[in-house]
């Protein structure tokens, strides 16, 4: 069984790629997520309108997360170090962090604010670009899933790897997150450059 720890759109969409091969756990905060991919087979709330598989069952316990080997964590980077805190890791699960981000304060990557909060957890890097509806929807999707454990990475790959997606694996762990992180500033930055109307120049200045 994989877990995943954050029920918004890119968690949603991440435990329905997964379910296509094995049961899913999904922990979210909100109730009323949980109650609508439990009863409904869709998260209203966040991904509305995509039949979930019934094989994802939606928790708000969080040691339910416990009958779960590998758990992509999709928790925003503000409230990883809260989230893995509070998580059932005694049996040590192996963390794919799917969230991206820096710490605000610290200036720490995911993996470092992981690796503090739940101590000799095997971890792992899974990052985009990617849509959560195309993904939740089956269309051809690649990510690179970063780890410094090359055994490790290979396992993660056989068992997150599904005929529309596809990790490609990487040994870049800071290389992975960086990028992730640049990525969505530069996209922030050409929404803007372009809600101003300021043409493709301008929009092509801020990925120099």
């Amino acid at each position: 069984m994989i877990g995943v720890i954050g029920g918004g759109a890119w968690g949603t969409a991440l435990a329905q790629v997964v379910a296509s091969d094995e049961d899913v756990i999904l922990w979210a905060r909100e109730p009323e997520v949980v109650a609508s991919i439990n009863d409904n087979h869709e998260n209203r709330d966040f991904l509305a309108g995509v039949p979930l598989s019934p094989r994802i069952r939606a928790t708000t316990v969080m040691a339910d997360l416990a009958a779960a080997d590998i758990w992509l964590v999709v928790a925003p980077a503000q409230h990883l170090r809260a989230v893995l805190a509070a998580a059932p890791v005694a049996h040590r699960p192996t963390l794919v962090l799917c969230a991206k981000g820096i710490e605000a304060g610290t200036h720490l990557l995911m993996a470092e604010v992981a690796a503090a909060a739940a101590p000799g957890c095997p971890l792992a890097v899974l990052s985009g670009p990617t849509f959560a509806g195309e993904v939740a929807r089956g269309l051809p999707t690649a990510v690179t899933l970063a780890c410094a454990d090359a055994g490790l990475g290979e396992v993660l790959v056989r068992r997150l790897a599904r005929p529309a997606f596809r990790p490609y694996l990487s040994d870049d762990v800071v290389g992975a997150e960086i990028g992730g992180a640049v990525k969505n500033v530069l996209a922030i930055a050409c929404g803007v450059v372009e809600g101003a109307g300021l043409g493709l120049n301008a929009v092509s200045y801020t990925h120099l």
